[in-house]
């Protein structure tokens, strides 16, 4: 049996038989992994207030060969998330990031990348980061480090420069330029070209200093969304949750 212990990011935390948890947890060097914590359902745990998604934590846990669960032992608490527990809409918000996370994390991989994205949004978001910017962000290099993102350079099919707005193929598999992308492809705007090229080289916080429009961030969404479902062949449910629920509460309003 192998001991580790590393920093982490808290991905989920479901419930198992009447006292443990199983916690998937998110390393910069040994990627994703899921574990049982022992009595973490009790009331006085020594894992309660420290199981939060996308908590920051030093987690020590045992590995056993052939065992899909590892054993935690103990979790340490560096960074709480207490941007994405504030209300309703932050709490969807975070278990829309995390679960990002969660699916396109590898085991066993090395996952720097990724770990540096969702930890730097946290980050953000404590310092006041508008939300939406945060989840467009996110969303949108999750996909590049997958290595599915279009990008939003030039028409794989005749190398134009998409510079005056561009067309997403169908499949959402390629942005192309508007003359090639056919009447079955959904028009982008260059406003919404522009953000996906601000977002590849630009911060966060780089982002924030000079906000882009709200309707080129509802078109970045579309589009992460479509290229999302065709890869995953479903829509996360976290996403569905958020949306869902945003009408509702926009309608009640």
């Amino acid at each position: 049996m192998k001991f580790h212990q590393a920093e982490a990011l808290i991905l989920s935390v479901t419930d198992l038989q009447e006292a443990d948890r199983i916690v998937e947890f998110l390393t910069r060097d040994l990627g994703k992994r899921r574990g049982v914590a022992r009595g973490a359902k009790r009331r006085y745990s020594r894992f309660a207030g420290e199981l939060q998604p996308l908590a920051r934590a030093r987690i020590e846990w045992f590995e056993k060969e052939r065992r899909d669960l590892v054993r935690i032992s103990a979790v340490e608490l560096s960074r709480a998330p207490k941007a994405l527990t504030a209300d309703l809409e932050s709490i969807l918000l975070g278990a829309y990031l995390a679960e990002q996370g969660a699916v396109f994390a590898q085991e066993g991989e090395p996952a720097e990348l990724l770990f540096r994205l969702l930890d730097t949004t946290v980050e953000e978001l404590e310092r006041g980061a508008d939300r939406d910017l945060a989840a467009r962000y996110v969303e949108t290099w999750v996909l590049r480090l997958a290595g599915i993102f279009p990008a939003p350079s030039e028409c794989p099919e005749c190398a134009r420069p998409l510079r005056g707005g561009a067309a997403l193929a169908a499949s959402g598999e390629a942005l192309l330029c508007q003359t090639c992308g056919g009447a079955a492809a959904t028009q982008v705007s260059a406003g919404a070209i522009e953000l996906l090229r601000r977002i590849a080289r630009e911060s966060l916080r780089q982002l924030a200093e000079r906000p882009p429009e709200r309707i080129a961030l509802g078109e970045v969404a579309s589009i992460a969304g479509r290229v999302r479902r065709h890869f995953l062949q479903h829509e996360l449910k976290s996403y569905v949750v958020l949306e869902r629920t945003l009408a509702s509460l926009k309608e009640s309003r």
